[in-house]
């Protein structure tokens, strides 16, 4: 079944001489996300992308469109020829698909063909006009209207249209570098990842499993929330890291209170030597400032002093009711709520030191040898190839 999207893009035209980079990225995202969605003909032309669906279901079209970060909003559209009457007898034919006696309407004409004799206004009143003659039980109203009919008048034909479905925004994966997210099987970090792809992140990502302290399901668990984040990008590398050995070196050798603190410095660690395997730029996690005895700005500035890269927050200022919002509307929350344990909740201390100093974490870790714990972890570490 043949149909026509106009995709519309928000910063990316604000991005001066970088501007066609952004372009680039996004129309070729879209090229990769519909390819085994539909036989789709993608164009970008000044300002917009046009994706011309030869053959396929449109309605998995448009669900895929949803999901492409760097779209703003997107609306099926329907061609006319540039001569007014054409025009009129499409937008009546548009219309007339969801008008109903007593519904309310206006047009708003945008002409980006200034060849066009008439102007932007003069189009909006005329085909209002001809709507109102000839399609019976409407009325216009210019403020609060049921339905806005569209025209965007370009330099070969004009498109019509009543519906604008929101995308997510942002950048386009893959404009901004790639990132290594710490996955957890929770709520938070999932979202953090959608976050960080929203600014164009590519990522990785990396979880730390401990069988068989942890179940398979645990790993699985996560494997599906990684499949539901690359639904939003390009396929990710998920890093499946040995965490076993080093959960049991800070139970018999470390003071209890300091387990929480001890055991993010190590993950910490394991992440940025695996980053620069990877070439990613930036940690992302899921932390929020004050939500657990690990994420204190204390605990925060003890566990970060192992790192020399950059880690990214996305959720550091946000409450735990607006994450949930945020992963229930990306289709994380119902996985994430799994009741499969994940290794930080492991040998969990009752009463966890919330403001650590680090001198005596440090006099902690001499009871360890950290080098060969890491060594081994990475060693261990399975990697997963993972496409939605």
């Amino acid at each position: 079944m043949k149909a026509l999207f106009l995709i519309r893009y928000g910063e990316i035209g604000l991005k001066g001489k970088n501007r066609h980079f952004f372009e680039n990225k996004l129309t070729s995202n879209i090229k990769r996300s519909l390819i085994d969605v539909a036989d789709c003909r993608i164009q970008h032309y000044r300002g917009r992308n046009f994706v011309e669906v030869i053959n396929g279901d449109s309605a998995a079209v448009s669900s895929k469109l949803r999901q492409i970060f760097g779209i703003v909003s997107f609306s099926p559209v329907a061609t006319a020829g540039l001569s007014m009457e054409n025009i009129k007898e499409v937008a009546a034919r548009e219309l007339g698909k969801v008008a109903k006696p007593g519904i309310t309407f206006k047009v708003e004409t945008k002409r980006a063909n200034k060849r066009f004799p008439l102007r932007s206004p003069e189009v909006s009143c005329d085909v209002g006009e001809y709507l109102l003659a000839n399609t019976s039980g409407l009325a216009v109203d210019v403020h609060h209207p049921d339905y806005v009919l569209d025209v965007e008048i370009r330099d070969h034909e004009a498109y019509i249209y009543t519906e604008r479905i929101p995308g997510p925004g942002g950048l386009p994966v893959g404009a901004s570098g790639k990132g290594l997210l710490l996955i957890s099987g929770g709520i938070d970090s999932p979202v953090a990842g959608w976050m960080a792809m929203k600014r164009g992140v590519t990522l990785d990502a990396l979880h730390f499993h401990s069988f068989p302290f942890t179940s398979e399901r645990a790993k699985e668990k996560v494997v599906d929330l990684t499949k539901i984040l690359s639904g939003y990008g390009n396929k990710i590398n998920l890093h499946v890291a040995h965490f076993t050995e080093i959960q049991k070196e800070l139970r018999q050798k470390c003071p209890e209170k300091l387990t929480v603190t001890l055991m993010r410095r190590m993950m910490f660690r394991i992440a940025e030597r695996l980053a620069e395997q990877r070439n990613a730029l930036a940690l992302i996690t899921g932390e929020s400032l004050g939500q657990v005895a690990s994420q204190t700005m204390e605990s925060i500035n003890v566990i970060e002093k192992v790192t020399t890269i950059p880690v990214f927050r996305p959720l550091i200022g946000m409450d735990k009711e607006e994450i949930v919002n945020i992963s229930r509307r990306i289709g994380t929350y119902n996985t994430s709520i799994l009741p499969y344990e994940d290794c930080c909740t492991v040998f969990l201390p009752e009463f966890p030191v919330t403001r650590p100093r680090l001198t005596d974490v440090e006099e902690a870790e001499k009871a360890l040898d950290i080098e060969a714990l890491v060594n081994e972890s990475l060693e261990k570490t399975e990697t997963i190839e993972i496409k939605h």
